[in-house]
């Protein structure tokens, strides 16, 4: 018997007929996306509706989630076309969309339209980003150090600095007349951070393995950082958020420090082995010419 819904490829290629049973495997991570998804448009709600430090957790778990659903993927062989489509969509609406309304309904609004602009601008730079990000994933001629570097902040990161305002009130910064226009310049700036092209460190390649003697003290600091991220979130949530902007420029540098070295050993590699042969005796001599056809 025939079912009422379409066969599900994950790759999105045309088949006609029955498919075959799809794996597990393959669609947990796209439901941890979904997931991460609903809890980001649940924190709009708990936004509209004032309760805004319960709409903080929603976005803060949302991020959790999107950092754990593409590494899922990768560990358990479950990466699809399908679930990068959905994963683009859900950062948009979580990160770029429900940040944006978030800031809106706490104090953007008291500057009336142009704090409408922030908002919009802001979601606009998110979508911006991602775009760019999915396009940048197909250069071909990317250097191999460039996976270890966002080009401008991520989404996930500008969703959680831009919240910073909130964090502060919260914290007990008091909410007046300059609490609007300060938070509206720091919106505009950490969206043009988002498609700008400062290097970010992405930090992909951090943990794929762990020493053995590093196992016990790496669960002993995470536990202890959920720890104070649950009894202190908006102290440990702007101080993560002020750490991560200070350290742009150290990223930034570092960059174009590997950058410099990459083109160096470039255009040492373009050179005719007779020049690197005078300036490196160790290098290999060029060849005897043959003779002539």
């Amino acid at each position: 018997m025939e079912t009422p819904f379409p066969p599900f490829d994950p790759e999105g290629r045309p088949r006609f007929g029955r498919l075959g049973r799809i794996p597990l495997r393959v669609l947990l991570p796209n439901l941890v996306t979904l997931l991460a998804l609903c809890s980001g448009l649940t924190a709009v709600r708990l936004a509209i509706e004032e309760r805004i430090e319960l709409a903080l957790a929603a976005i803060v778990f949302a991020a959790l989630l999107d950092g754990i659903d593409g590494r899922l993927a990768r560990a358990l062989k479950g990466t699809s076309r399908f679930g990068a489509e959905l994963d683009s969509l859900a950062d948009f609406v979580n990160f770029g969309c429900v940040p944006a309304l978030m800031l809106y309904f706490w104090g953007l609004n008291e500057a009336g339209a142009f704090g409408w602009i922030a908002a919009l601008t802001y979601a606009i730079c998110a979508a911006l980003r991602l775009a760019r990000f999915n396009v940048m994933l197909d250069d071909p001629d990317r250097p191999a150090f460039a996976a270890d570097f966002f080009t401008g902040i991520p989404a996930p990161a500008g969703a959680i600095t831009v919240l910073l305002p909130v964090y502060l009130e919260l914290l007990g910064a008091p909410h007046g007349f300059w609490s609007a226009p300060l938070a509206l310049i720091y919106c505009l700036a950490i969206a043009f951070l988002m498609i700008s092209n400062v290097p970010a460190w992405s930090g992909k390649t951090l943990g794929g393995r762990v020493r053995r003697d590093m196992v016990l003290p790496l669960f002993v600091l995470v536990a202890l950082y959920f720890a104070l991220l649950a009894s202190f979130p908006w102290a440990v949530l702007a101080t993560c958020s002020a750490i991560y902007l200070a350290l742009l420029p150290v990223s930034a540098l570092r960059y174009r420090r590997l950058m410099a070295a990459h083109r160096a050993e470039s255009a040492q590699h373009g050179r005719p082995r007779s020049e690197r042969a005078a300036e490196d005796p160790a290098a290999p001599a060029p060849p005897a010419p043959g003779p002539s056809a």
